[in-house]
């Protein structure tokens, strides 16, 4: 079969894989649309982020679905043919943390197309995926690009979990990216009051008032704009950081309430954080990272119309063309999310 895999830096093949029969408890699913996400960029642009680094070829991908075509030994619950959304969270459910609840921070967890351990863990951008039947939702009444969207507003739920109570509550949001947008989305699901979204790209802030932002800002245009929510010690109870770039979360602190709630979600490298105004104002700071039991609600917000994801999908390609996918990706002037056809 047919795989995505970098080798390096802009080096993008689509080449010959072996392909795996599933075993008890698993299913052979056909892939049909794969999402490109920031890490794939990040990859593909830079060979990794941070100290993760590329050290052998990999397959890219997470954000996945695709039909049921063989089922293992002794699976249950799912027939030839269903159409299913992947979730590339597979942790171990022995460590202390999966023992805790907590399996996104799995001691030995299974990330499709990370290279954080060595060996890399192989991503899921190949014509056929082997997957445990657990990881499989069945995404009935959906597209199959709706259903790969699962992964990344599975991100933006278990963020509005960490964020606490948003009943009647006032939202910033920094950064309007597919991670930002859905976060909107996410928030007025969640019965969030006001949002608004700051960005320095006319275009992505335009699908953010596309998808009900209540209010839109260009800070590179106008830098001083959130100065009117600063007075009476600050306006917005949550604010979802989705830049990972240390101006934005700096020019949000004084336009948050005393006790209000950042979620960093952005992975932009080490940050500089206002200690001393975050402190004074005693804000507190929660990182949110990855998701697992998020997951299959995503699918079923999508399926009963309470999250509409369509909008976000604004390129389709064949995956034969992947690097001209990638590149079209790595643009935010033109694309907000990028998908891969891998039916043709």
């Amino acid at each position: 079969m047919k795989a995505i895999v970098i080798h390096a830096a802009r080096d993008l093949r689509v080449e010959e894989w072996d392909m795996q029969e599933p075993g008890p408890g698993q299913v052979l699913v056909e892939l049909k649309t794969g999402g490109i996400c920031g890490s794939d960029l990040h990859y593909y642009n830079h060979g990794g982020f941070g100290a993760v680094r590329l050290k052998e070829p990999m397959i890219l991908g997470h954000e996945v679905s695709g039909a049921v075509k063989a089922l293992g030994e002794g699976t249950a619950g799912l027939n030839i043919g269903d159409l299913v959304a992947v979730s590339p969270s597979r942790p171990c459910g022995y460590c202390r943390y999966c023992q805790d609840g907590l399996r996104n921070h799995c001691e030995n967890m299974r990330f499709y197309g990370s290279a954080m351990p060595f060996p890399h863990i192989q991503g899921a951008f190949r014509q056929a995926l082997t997957v445990d039947a657990t990881q499989c939702v069945k995404a009935d009444g959906l597209t199959t690009g709706e259903a790969a969207m699962a992964e990344p507003l599975s991100v933006c739920l278990h963020a509005t979990r960490r964020a606490g109570e948003l009943l009647g509550r006032r939202v910033l949001v920094t950064g309007s990216g597919p991670i930002g947008v859905l976060c909107i989305l996410a928030a007025r699901a969640a019965a969030a009051t006001e949002i608004v979204v700051t960005d320095l790209s006319d275009q992505a802030l335009a699908m953010a008032r596309k998808v009900g932002a209540d209010r839109v800002i260009n800070t590179a245009r106008d830098g001083k704009a959130l100065d009117s929510y600063a007075s009476g010690k600050g306006t917005f109870d949550v604010l979802y950081e989705c830049s990972g770039a240390a101006a934005a979360l700096a020019g949000a602190i004084p336009a948050l309430r005393p006790r209000s709630v950042v979620v960093q979600l952005g992975l932009g490298g080490d940050m500089t954080l206002p200690v001393q105004a975050m402190t004074a104002k005693e804000i507190d700071l929660r990182g949110s990272f990855r998701f697992h039991e998020e997951f299959a609600t995503a699918v079923r917000l999508m399926q009963n119309g309470a999250i509409d994801v369509k909008p976000l999908i604004t390129h389709t390609i064949g995956f034969k063309e992947a690097k001209e996918a990638f590149d079209l990706a790595s643009d935010r002037s033109k694309a907000m999310k990028v998908q891969l056809n891998f039916a043709g």
